[in-house]
């Protein structure tokens, strides 16, 4: 027993930690958490030694698992403050539902490698945005085009919910983009992120139910003491994010967080291909 306390315990803390840290983010940036949950789950089941290929598989299911408790906290906090636009819940809704579904039914076809290889060149791309306006540029071009905040929520459910996140790093600058005042396009995210994150989890769940080398106690692609532990703390701390969101200037912190998606998206990469 005693062996077995010592074995977990330090990844009982790690993801402890995971949450705590990512619900701020989630209720700072509006991200999701997910892009800091990922990686740390692979590093962790990776230390435990489990199955490496279906690791970034459960990482990014039982990261969208973790998104709907915190999602909802977050977007309720926000939506208290006013910054939820239900007009713009309604418009993207059904395509991100539809989008986020698929990526999730499709993510058992994706080698571990490949999600890899997706995750870290979006954390490069987002990365680059935080940095570089690229995204806004291109969505304020297209701003007058038709169909383009259907088309923009579906790619950001699919590719979302390949990554496990919450869709926010892409969701707020497309926002933005088409002119909602940075903090509803944050607040909006939040509630988006939670509309996206449940059916990419149902899809996880079918994707991943003959999966083999899941940890234990997994449903599907979703590991239920990963979910416990980092949801209940991502869930307890987003609304400190919330707090922080609406009180400081967040630039220097975007700026470290650009430089932590840079080096976790070239890790990924690097991994995937072998080097």
């Amino acid at each position: 027993m005693s062996d077995l306390i010592t074995q977990f315990l330090p990844f009982a803390i790690g993801l402890a930690l995971t949450g705590a840290v990512s619900g701020v983010m989630a209720g700072l940036l509006g991200i999701g958490g997910g892009i800091i949950m990922v990686p740390a789950m692979v590093f962790a089941y990776q230390l435990l030694g489990y199955n490496p290929d279906v690791i970034m598989h459960v990482a990014v299911g039982t990261s969208l698992a973790v998104i709907i408790p915190t999602g909802m906290r977050s977007a309720r906090a926000h939506d208290k403050r006013g910054a939820v636009d239900r007009n713009i819940v309604r418009l993207w809704a059904p395509w991100i539902v539809a989008a986020s579904l698929l990526g999730g039914l499709m993510a058992g076809l994706y080698s571990a490698a490949a999600l890899k290889i997706i995750f870290g060149v979006m954390a490069l791309f987002i990365a680059l945005n935080m940095a570089l306006p690229v995204q806004r540029r291109l969505m304020e071009a297209l701003a007058g085009v038709p169909m383009v905040n259907r088309v923009s929520a579906a790619v950001i459910g699919y590719v979302s919910a390949l990554m496990g996140i919450g869709g926010g790093s892409l969701t707020v600058p497309t926002l933005t983009a088409f002119g909602t005042p940075i903090h509803t396009a944050v607040g909006t995210s939040s509630a988006l992120g939670v509309i996206l994150a449940v059916p990419a989890v149902i899809g996880f769940i079918v994707s991943g139910w003959n999966a083999v080398g899941t940890p234990a106690l997994s449903i599907g692609f979703i590991n239920i003491p990963s979910f416990v532990l980092i949801g209940g703390l991502a869930t307890l701390t987003a609304p400190i994010g919330v707090a922080l969101a609406h009180r400081l200037d967040a630039r220097l912190l975007k700026i470290v967080f650009a430089i932590f998606l840079i080096v976790v998206g070239a890790r990924m990469i690097l991994q995937a291909i072998g080097i």
